[in-house]
């Protein structure tokens, strides 16, 4: 105890070879695994590479919600995780719309016999009704 009745605890050895010395916090190594795997989804997710991994992510941060609930440790990790998963989800799925409604739109196009006519045409199709001198 010191002046304060605050008792201390000291290292038991200052020696290299000394066992157990050191206290150590829980760690949650699903938690650690499943935030990598939703960043990396959210920061992929713009070239559909994301949803694999952010499906991943989501399974992985599930599991480390439960274990941090059983040991206290990693919580917020796993809650960040959870959310960048999630997030990494709904932007691969917007991108999966935005591809489809584009390649629904333009898929008269895909026979051109250069870049210059496939661009007319996808100009056109897009556009819809503008009149066909806007497009020169």
């Amino acid at each position: 105890m010191n002046a304060q009745g605050i008792e201390t605890h000291h290292m038991a050895s200052a020696r290299p070879d000394a066992v157990g010395t050191r206290l150590t916090t829980p760690r949650n190594g699903l938690a650690t695994a499943a935030l990598t795997l939703g960043v990396t989804g959210l920061l992929s997710s713009v070239v559909l590479v994301g949803g694999p991994l952010a499906v991943l992510g989501l399974i992985l941060s599930i599991a480390a919600l439960m274990s941090a609930g059983r040991t206290g440790a990693g919580r917020g990790k796993a809650v960040a995780a959870l959310v960048a998963s999630a997030l990494a989800i709904v932007v691969s799925g917007l991108v999966v719309v935005c591809v489809v409604w584009y390649a629904n739109r333009t898929q008269e196009c895909y026979r051109p016999d250069s870049f210059h006519q496939y661009t007319r045409c996808v100009r056109l199709h897009l556009d819809g009704d503008r009149p066909s001198s806007a497009h020169r």
